[in-house]
Protein backbone atom coordinates (compact mmCIF):
# COMPACT_ATOMS: atom_id res chain seq x y z
CA UNK A 1 0.00 0.00 0.00
CA UNK A 2 1.21 3.39 -0.77
CA UNK A 3 1.23 6.39 1.95
CA UNK A 4 0.73 10.11 0.80
CA UNK A 5 3.15 13.06 2.29
CA UNK A 6 0.49 13.31 5.21
CA UNK A 7 0.29 10.19 6.02
CA UNK A 8 2.13 10.48 9.44
CA UNK A 9 -0.24 13.68 9.91
CA UNK A 10 -3.33 11.84 9.93
CA UNK A 11 -2.28 9.42 12.05
CA UNK A 12 -1.66 11.89 14.48
CA UNK A 13 -4.79 13.69 14.09
CA UNK A 14 -6.60 10.13 15.00
CA UNK A 15 -7.94 9.46 11.33
CA UNK A 16 -9.39 6.25 10.60
CA UNK A 17 -7.36 4.83 8.00
CA UNK A 18 -8.51 2.48 4.91
CA UNK A 19 -7.11 1.01 1.58
CA UNK A 20 -8.33 3.11 -1.33
CA UNK A 21 -6.92 2.26 -5.01
CA UNK A 22 -3.63 1.17 -3.47
CA UNK A 23 -3.12 3.69 -0.94
CA UNK A 24 -3.82 4.13 3.01
CA UNK A 25 -6.22 7.23 3.06
CA UNK A 26 -8.10 8.52 5.89
CA UNK A 27 -12.05 7.82 5.64
CA UNK A 28 -12.78 10.32 8.11
CA UNK A 29 -11.55 11.89 11.39
CA UNK A 30 -14.20 13.25 13.70
CA UNK A 31 -17.29 12.00 11.47
CA UNK A 32 -18.55 12.45 8.48
CA UNK A 33 -20.69 14.57 8.96
CA UNK A 34 -19.05 16.96 10.82
CA UNK A 35 -16.85 17.28 8.55
CA UNK A 36 -19.38 18.01 5.87
CA UNK A 37 -20.28 20.43 7.96
CA UNK A 38 -17.26 21.64 7.99
CA UNK A 39 -17.30 22.29 3.95
CA UNK A 40 -20.18 23.09 3.47
CA UNK A 41 -20.05 26.24 6.51
CA UNK A 42 -16.54 26.69 7.01
CA UNK A 43 -13.07 25.42 5.07
CA UNK A 44 -12.04 21.45 5.15
CA UNK A 45 -9.12 20.29 3.89
CA UNK A 46 -8.40 17.12 2.32
CA UNK A 47 -5.34 15.33 0.98
CA UNK A 48 -5.77 14.51 -2.25
CA UNK A 49 -2.79 13.55 -2.64
CA UNK A 50 -3.48 9.91 -4.39
CA UNK A 51 -4.47 11.72 -7.40
CA UNK A 52 -2.35 10.94 -10.14
CA UNK A 53 -0.18 13.66 -11.87
CA UNK A 54 1.44 14.06 -15.09
CA UNK A 55 3.11 16.17 -16.33
CA UNK A 56 2.39 16.58 -20.64
CA UNK A 57 5.53 18.75 -22.33
CA UNK A 58 7.34 19.40 -25.47
CA UNK A 59 6.65 21.00 -28.98
CA UNK A 60 3.79 18.30 -29.69
CA UNK A 61 1.81 18.52 -26.44
CA UNK A 62 -0.93 20.59 -27.21
CA UNK A 63 -1.57 18.46 -30.40
CA UNK A 64 -0.99 15.57 -28.43
CA UNK A 65 -3.24 16.23 -25.62
CA UNK A 66 -6.20 17.42 -28.34
CA UNK A 67 -5.90 14.06 -29.89
CA UNK A 68 -6.13 12.19 -26.72
CA UNK A 69 -9.19 14.30 -25.14
CA UNK A 70 -12.88 15.09 -25.99
CA UNK A 71 -12.35 18.79 -24.59
CA UNK A 72 -10.92 21.66 -27.01
CA UNK A 73 -7.58 22.34 -25.35
CA UNK A 74 -6.60 25.02 -27.66
CA UNK A 75 -9.58 27.01 -25.54
CA UNK A 76 -6.94 27.43 -22.80
CA UNK A 77 -4.64 30.57 -22.90
CA UNK A 78 -1.20 29.83 -24.47
CA UNK A 79 0.53 31.30 -21.90
CA UNK A 80 -1.11 29.35 -19.37
CA UNK A 81 -3.03 29.66 -16.18
CA UNK A 82 -5.95 27.99 -16.82
CA UNK A 83 -7.93 24.56 -16.13
CA UNK A 84 -10.66 22.50 -17.92
CA UNK A 85 -12.36 19.44 -17.04
CA UNK A 86 -12.27 16.68 -19.66
CA UNK A 87 -12.20 12.52 -20.59
CA UNK A 88 -10.14 10.17 -22.10
CA UNK A 89 -12.58 8.38 -24.21
CA UNK A 90 -11.95 4.69 -25.77
CA UNK A 91 -12.84 4.94 -29.87
CA UNK A 92 -16.59 3.39 -29.26
CA UNK A 93 -17.08 6.20 -27.11
CA UNK A 94 -16.97 4.50 -23.48
CA UNK A 95 -15.04 6.47 -20.70
CA UNK A 96 -11.71 5.66 -19.47
CA UNK A 97 -11.09 8.55 -17.14
CA UNK A 98 -12.51 12.00 -16.49
CA UNK A 99 -9.51 14.17 -16.01
CA UNK A 100 -8.37 18.33 -15.27
CA UNK A 101 -6.38 19.49 -17.77
CA UNK A 102 -3.94 22.45 -16.69
CA UNK A 103 -2.03 24.65 -18.61
CA UNK A 104 0.90 25.59 -17.84
CA UNK A 105 2.19 27.30 -20.84
CA UNK A 106 2.86 27.25 -24.38
CA UNK A 107 4.03 23.46 -24.35
CA UNK A 108 3.62 22.45 -20.80
CA UNK A 109 0.53 20.74 -19.24
CA UNK A 110 -0.40 18.61 -15.77
CA UNK A 111 -2.83 16.27 -16.26
CA UNK A 112 -4.93 15.05 -12.94
CA UNK A 113 -6.24 11.34 -13.05
CA UNK A 114 -8.23 9.36 -10.95
CA UNK A 115 -6.07 7.34 -8.20
CA UNK A 116 -7.56 4.00 -9.08
CA UNK A 117 -6.71 4.25 -13.21
CA UNK A 118 -3.37 6.35 -12.25
CA UNK A 119 -1.46 3.19 -14.35
CA UNK A 120 -4.34 2.11 -16.68
CA UNK A 121 -4.20 5.78 -17.91
CA UNK A 122 -0.42 6.49 -17.98
CA UNK A 123 -0.37 3.01 -20.15
CA UNK A 124 -2.61 4.27 -22.40
CA UNK A 125 -0.98 8.10 -22.65
CA UNK A 126 2.25 6.04 -23.71
CA UNK A 127 0.85 3.72 -26.00
CA UNK A 128 -0.91 6.56 -28.34
CA UNK A 129 2.51 8.76 -27.63
CA UNK A 130 4.31 5.94 -29.80
CA UNK A 131 1.23 5.74 -32.27
CA UNK A 132 0.83 9.73 -32.92
CA UNK A 133 3.82 10.40 -32.90
CA UNK A 134 4.57 7.45 -36.13
CA UNK A 135 1.53 9.34 -37.48
CA UNK A 136 2.28 12.95 -37.74
CA UNK A 137 4.93 15.66 -38.14
CA UNK A 138 8.33 14.77 -36.51
CA UNK A 139 7.96 17.05 -34.56
CA UNK A 140 5.41 15.11 -32.24
CA UNK A 141 8.08 12.84 -31.16
CA UNK A 142 9.44 14.67 -28.34
CA UNK A 143 6.62 14.24 -26.47
CA UNK A 144 7.08 13.84 -22.93
CA UNK A 145 5.19 12.15 -20.34
CA UNK A 146 6.38 12.35 -16.60
CA UNK A 147 4.70 10.73 -13.81
CA UNK A 148 5.07 13.19 -10.66
CA UNK A 149 2.38 11.58 -8.84
CA UNK A 150 5.13 10.59 -5.50
CA UNK A 151 7.30 13.80 -6.44
CA UNK A 152 4.75 16.49 -5.10
CA UNK A 153 1.17 16.82 -2.95
CA UNK A 154 -1.83 17.83 -3.68
CA UNK A 155 -4.34 19.48 -1.05
CA UNK A 156 -7.75 20.27 -1.40
CA UNK A 157 -8.93 23.69 0.58
CA UNK A 158 -12.64 23.57 0.28
CA UNK A 159 -15.73 25.73 1.88
CA UNK A 160 -17.29 29.24 1.85
CA UNK A 161 -14.06 30.97 4.09
CA UNK A 162 -11.54 28.82 1.92
CA UNK A 163 -10.47 31.81 -0.30
CA UNK A 164 -10.00 33.78 3.28
CA UNK A 165 -8.12 31.51 4.71
CA UNK A 166 -5.34 30.60 1.56
CA UNK A 167 -5.14 34.13 1.11
CA UNK A 168 -4.18 34.97 4.86
CA UNK A 169 -1.15 32.72 3.93
CA UNK A 170 -0.18 33.67 0.17
CA UNK A 171 1.57 36.20 -1.16
CA UNK A 172 -1.16 36.85 -4.04
CA UNK A 173 -4.61 37.91 -3.65
CA UNK A 174 -6.59 34.48 -3.86
CA UNK A 175 -9.80 35.91 -4.53
CA UNK A 176 -8.69 37.66 -8.02
CA UNK A 177 -7.85 33.74 -9.30
CA UNK A 178 -10.87 32.84 -11.81
CA UNK A 179 -12.84 29.60 -11.10
CA UNK A 180 -10.33 26.93 -13.20
CA UNK A 181 -7.88 29.77 -13.21
CA UNK A 182 -4.51 28.50 -11.78
CA UNK A 183 -0.95 30.46 -10.97
CA UNK A 184 1.97 30.11 -8.93
CA UNK A 185 1.95 31.18 -5.63
CA UNK A 186 3.97 30.97 -1.76
CA UNK A 187 1.41 29.56 0.68
CA UNK A 188 2.97 29.63 4.59
CA UNK A 189 6.23 29.83 2.62
CA UNK A 190 5.78 27.08 0.39
CA UNK A 191 6.32 27.01 -3.12
CA UNK A 192 2.77 26.51 -4.80
CA UNK A 193 0.90 26.16 -7.71
CA UNK A 194 -2.84 27.47 -6.58
CA UNK A 195 -5.56 26.23 -9.10
CA UNK A 196 -9.28 27.13 -7.88
CA UNK A 197 -11.00 23.97 -8.66
CA UNK A 198 -12.27 21.20 -6.22
CA UNK A 199 -15.15 18.21 -6.03
CA UNK A 200 -17.30 19.40 -3.37
CA UNK A 201 -19.38 21.51 -4.79
CA UNK A 202 -18.02 24.33 -2.66
CA UNK A 203 -15.52 27.26 -3.80
CA UNK A 204 -11.51 26.83 -2.70
CA UNK A 205 -8.38 25.94 -4.42
CA UNK A 206 -6.10 22.93 -4.93
CA UNK A 207 -2.51 23.39 -3.87
CA UNK A 208 0.40 21.29 -5.55
CA UNK A 209 3.50 21.54 -3.55
CA UNK A 210 6.74 19.62 -3.50
CA UNK A 211 6.52 16.09 -1.46
CA UNK A 212 9.06 17.48 1.44
CA UNK A 213 7.15 20.81 1.82
CA UNK A 214 3.68 19.35 2.12
CA UNK A 215 3.41 18.64 6.26
CA UNK A 216 4.68 22.14 6.91
CA UNK A 217 1.86 23.33 4.25
CA UNK A 218 -0.91 21.08 5.56
CA UNK A 219 -0.24 21.79 9.46
CA UNK A 220 -0.30 26.03 8.48
CA UNK A 221 -3.98 25.50 6.91
CA UNK A 222 -4.71 23.38 10.53
CA UNK A 223 -3.64 26.41 12.48
CA UNK A 224 -5.35 28.56 10.45
CA UNK A 225 -8.61 26.97 11.10
CA UNK A 226 -8.99 24.43 8.21
CA UNK A 227 -10.96 21.23 9.36
CA UNK A 228 -8.87 17.89 8.25
CA UNK A 229 -11.34 16.12 6.35
CA UNK A 230 -11.69 12.63 4.96
CA UNK A 231 -12.73 10.35 1.63
CA UNK A 232 -16.18 9.96 3.50
CA UNK A 233 -16.51 13.91 4.14
CA UNK A 234 -15.34 13.67 0.16
CA UNK A 235 -17.54 11.79 -1.44
CA UNK A 236 -21.40 13.01 0.35
CA UNK A 237 -19.76 16.03 -0.83
CA UNK A 238 -19.51 15.60 -4.39
CA UNK A 239 -22.88 13.09 -4.64
CA UNK A 240 -24.27 15.94 -3.32
CA UNK A 241 -23.40 18.28 -6.13
CA UNK A 242 -24.13 15.44 -8.11
CA UNK A 243 -20.52 15.53 -9.13
CA UNK A 244 -19.62 11.93 -10.98
CA UNK A 245 -17.28 9.45 -9.65
CA UNK A 246 -15.31 7.15 -12.07
CA UNK A 247 -16.33 3.42 -11.08
CA UNK A 248 -19.96 4.94 -10.43
CA UNK A 249 -21.27 7.11 -12.81
CA UNK A 250 -18.77 6.26 -15.62
CA UNK A 251 -16.76 3.44 -16.50
CA UNK A 252 -15.31 2.09 -20.02
CA UNK A 253 -18.69 0.86 -21.17
CA UNK A 254 -20.85 4.06 -20.16
CA UNK A 255 -20.56 6.76 -23.13
CA UNK A 256 -20.62 11.04 -21.52
CA UNK A 257 -23.78 11.36 -22.85
CA UNK A 258 -24.99 8.72 -20.83
CA UNK A 259 -23.21 10.03 -17.54
CA UNK A 260 -24.16 14.00 -17.69
CA UNK A 261 -21.11 14.81 -19.09
CA UNK A 262 -22.22 15.60 -22.72
CA UNK A 263 -21.64 19.19 -22.27
CA UNK A 264 -17.62 18.18 -21.71
CA UNK A 265 -17.27 16.62 -25.35
CA UNK A 266 -16.24 19.33 -27.95
CA UNK A 267 -17.20 17.32 -31.23
CA UNK A 268 -17.15 20.43 -33.12
CA UNK A 269 -13.58 20.78 -32.72
CA UNK A 270 -11.10 21.05 -35.94
CA UNK A 271 -9.02 18.37 -34.72
CA UNK A 272 -9.56 15.04 -34.83
CA UNK A 273 -9.77 13.10 -31.53
CA UNK A 274 -10.24 9.26 -29.71
CA UNK A 275 -13.86 8.82 -30.28
CA UNK A 276 -14.61 11.64 -32.01
CA UNK A 277 -16.90 9.84 -34.72
CA UNK A 278 -18.89 8.02 -32.63
CA UNK A 279 -19.58 10.57 -30.01
CA UNK A 280 -20.87 12.87 -32.98
CA UNK A 281 -23.44 9.97 -33.31
CA UNK A 282 -24.00 9.33 -30.04
CA UNK A 283 -25.26 13.23 -29.18
CA UNK A 284 -28.31 12.60 -31.13
CA UNK A 285 -29.13 9.03 -30.56
CA UNK A 286 -32.25 8.50 -28.14
CA UNK A 287 -31.20 7.44 -24.47
CA UNK A 288 -32.81 4.42 -23.52
CA UNK A 289 -30.72 4.95 -20.10
CA UNK A 290 -31.15 8.12 -18.08
CA UNK A 291 -28.57 9.30 -15.18
CA UNK A 292 -31.36 11.00 -12.65
CA UNK A 293 -31.54 12.04 -8.73
CA UNK A 294 -33.27 9.81 -6.44
CA UNK A 295 -34.52 11.22 -3.05
CA UNK A 296 -35.92 8.59 -0.24
CA UNK A 297 -38.92 9.28 1.42
CA UNK A 298 -37.94 7.32 3.92
CA UNK A 299 -35.17 6.90 6.31
CA UNK A 300 -33.90 4.51 4.03
CA UNK A 301 -30.19 4.71 2.63
CA UNK A 302 -29.47 3.71 -1.04
CA UNK A 303 -25.94 2.40 -1.85
CA UNK A 304 -24.15 1.29 -5.24
CA UNK A 305 -25.73 -1.86 -6.36
CA UNK A 306 -28.81 -1.57 -5.46
CA UNK A 307 -31.73 -2.14 -8.16
CA UNK A 308 -34.50 0.55 -8.63
CA UNK A 309 -38.29 -0.58 -9.22
CA UNK A 310 -41.67 0.79 -10.70
CA UNK A 311 -44.09 0.68 -8.00
CA UNK A 312 -46.34 -0.93 -9.65
CA UNK A 313 -43.71 -3.38 -11.58
CA UNK A 314 -43.01 -6.96 -10.71
CA UNK A 315 -39.14 -8.67 -10.53
CA UNK A 316 -37.90 -6.24 -13.28
CA UNK A 317 -35.60 -3.71 -12.45
CA UNK A 318 -36.41 -0.31 -13.97
CA UNK A 319 -32.89 1.04 -12.89
CA UNK A 320 -29.85 0.58 -10.69
CA UNK A 321 -28.50 2.94 -8.51
CA UNK A 322 -24.40 4.30 -8.99
CA UNK A 323 -24.05 6.01 -6.19
CA UNK A 324 -26.13 6.65 -2.90
CA UNK A 325 -25.45 8.13 1.04
CA UNK A 326 -27.49 10.05 3.44
CA UNK A 327 -27.41 14.01 2.74
CA UNK A 328 -26.75 16.08 6.02
CA UNK A 329 -28.31 18.85 3.67
CA UNK A 330 -31.20 17.26 2.38
CA UNK A 331 -31.86 15.40 5.78
CA UNK A 332 -32.52 12.47 4.02
CA UNK A 333 -30.68 9.75 1.93
CA UNK A 334 -30.07 10.47 -1.92
CA UNK A 335 -28.63 8.70 -5.02
CA UNK A 336 -27.77 9.03 -8.67
CA UNK A 337 -29.02 6.11 -10.71
CA UNK A 338 -29.09 5.04 -14.07
CA UNK A 339 -32.98 4.44 -14.79
CA UNK A 340 -34.86 3.55 -17.59
CA UNK A 341 -36.21 6.62 -19.76
CA UNK A 342 -39.89 6.04 -19.31
CA UNK A 343 -39.02 6.42 -15.37
CA UNK A 344 -36.56 9.82 -15.94
CA UNK A 345 -39.15 12.09 -15.49
CA UNK A 346 -38.34 14.77 -11.93
CA UNK A 347 -41.03 13.27 -9.46
CA UNK A 348 -41.66 9.72 -11.15
CA UNK A 349 -42.30 7.62 -8.01
CA UNK A 350 -39.83 4.63 -7.65
CA UNK A 351 -39.25 2.05 -5.67
CA UNK A 352 -35.58 1.41 -4.34
CA UNK A 353 -34.96 -2.85 -3.49
CA UNK A 354 -32.85 -2.15 0.07
CA UNK A 355 -32.29 -6.30 1.50
CA UNK A 356 -35.39 -7.91 0.00
CA UNK A 357 -37.49 -4.74 0.82
CA UNK A 358 -38.73 -2.11 -1.51
CA UNK A 359 -38.60 1.52 0.05
CA UNK A 360 -40.40 4.74 -1.73
CA UNK A 361 -38.44 7.14 -3.68
CA UNK A 362 -38.81 10.16 -5.98
CA UNK A 363 -37.14 11.30 -9.17
CA UNK A 364 -35.15 14.34 -7.61
CA UNK A 365 -33.67 17.12 -9.94
CA UNK A 366 -29.93 17.07 -9.95
CA UNK A 367 -27.97 18.85 -8.72
CA UNK A 368 -29.42 17.98 -4.47
CA UNK A 369 -26.90 21.20 -3.74
CA UNK A 370 -25.59 24.04 -5.53
CA UNK A 371 -23.50 26.66 -4.34
CA UNK A 372 -20.61 27.15 -7.03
Amino acid sequence: MLRTPLYEAHQKAGARIVPFAGWEMPVQYKGVLNECRAVREGVGLFDVSHMGRVRVRGNGSLDYLQYLTVNDVARLPEGGGQAQYSLFCRDAGGIIDDIIVYRLGVREFIIVVNASNRDKDLAWMRHHRRSFASSDAAHHADVILEDETNQTALIAVQGPHAIDLVDALSDREVAALPRFGLDESVVAGVQTLMARTGYTGEDGVELFCRTEEARGLWQSLVDKGGVPCGLGARDTLRLESALPLYGHEMDEHIHPYEARLGWVVRTDKKSDFLGKNVLRDLKSAPRSKVLVGLEMEGRAIPRQGYAVHAPESGDAAVGIVTSGTFSPMKEKGIAMARVDAAHAATGTPVDVLIRDTRHAARVAPLPFYKNV
